[in-house]
């Protein structure tokens, strides 16, 4: 048996169509995207279109994400439209337009699949952890977090995203498989990435695939999409992008606070980030 699994694609369409060229020709049993196919990108339509069209044609599955939740907030009735609240997740509405104001295709994508594998044992796919779909495994959790994180009963197989660092790890029977990014890794390596897992001699083994793409045609997106003129955050992705190293996240310990309380723009926050981090 083998098993394609994509995580994290964000929108970026070139980084999508290089690791479905590379998966065709390896010819998995099974593919499965495992969350964030949109957002945090500027091509979020045609990803999430692609993906839909090869769970009809091809049988994928998909799993939500933690950006398929952010986006599917501006759908509600109370959602807002302006104020601190807005700015700070201004990227994210923007997907929705993308979108056309609709989330009923994210609404149905379910948080985790249980699969048979060949040893009649359970493979389990969700975006983060059995904890959410923010609870992310990193090659450091300690192992009773992991434990917690994979869940009991525990599969034989466990594939997660979320984090944008790829890794394989075992703990007390179940093989972990974090795939890693296609669209946006965080490992410092900013080639495409996915994993192939493979039933092979009564054992699950996984590889992580490394893939060049079109990264000028991905930068390209970002400008000629208007993705980086939808929020001043989408300056820190294109960094994000080119530098494969997260900026959001050490963004955000430092300035939401202020943004919330209006205390600072979301423009000032990002240049003095910038700026402080040495990172332009």
């Amino acid at each position: 048996m083998k098993l394609a699994v994509l995580a994290d694609i964000h929108g970026n369409w070139p980084a999508l169509q290089a690791v479905t060229e590379h998966l065709d020709a390896w010819q998995p049993d099974q593919v499965i995207v495992d969350g964030d196919t949109v957002n945090r990108g500027p091509r979020p339509t045609e990803c999430l279109r692609f993906v839909q069209d090869r769970q009809r044609v091809s049988g994928w599955l998909v799993v939500r994400g933690n950006h398929e939740e952010y986006v599917m907030t501006h759908a509600a009735p109370d959602a807002p439209r302006s104020g601190p609240a807005f700015e700070l997740h201004r990227g994210s509405f923007w997907t929705y337009q993308q979108l056309g104001g609709s989330v009923a295709d994210l609404e149905a994508m379910p948080l985790c699949l249980s699969l048979i594998g060949p040893d009649r044992n359970e493979i389990r796919v969700t975006h983060a952890s059995m904890l959410g779909t923010r609870e992310g495994i990193y090659p450091r959790t300690p192992d009773e977090e992991l434990g917690r994180k994979i869940g009991s009963p525990a599969p034989a197989l466990l594939c997660v995203g979320h984090t944008h660092i790829p890794l394989s790890r075992s703990l007390d029977g179940t093989l972990v498989v974090n795939a890693g990014s296609v669209g946006l890794p965080f490992d410092r390596d900013t080639r495409a990435g996915y994993a192939q897992i493979e039933w092979r001699s009564g054992r699950w083994r996984a590889e992580i695939v490394r893939l060049d793409y079109d990264r000028a045609r991905a930068e390209r997106d970002f400008f000629e999409t208007g993705f980086i003129e939808c929020s001043a955050l989408a300056k820190l992705v294109l960094i994000e992008l080119r530098r494969a190293r997260s900026q959001l996240y050490e963004w955000a310990k430092q300035y939401e606070a202020s943004i919330l309380s209006g205390e600072m723009t979301m423009h000032d926050s990002v240049q003095e980030f910038v700026q402080r981090m040495d990172i332009a």
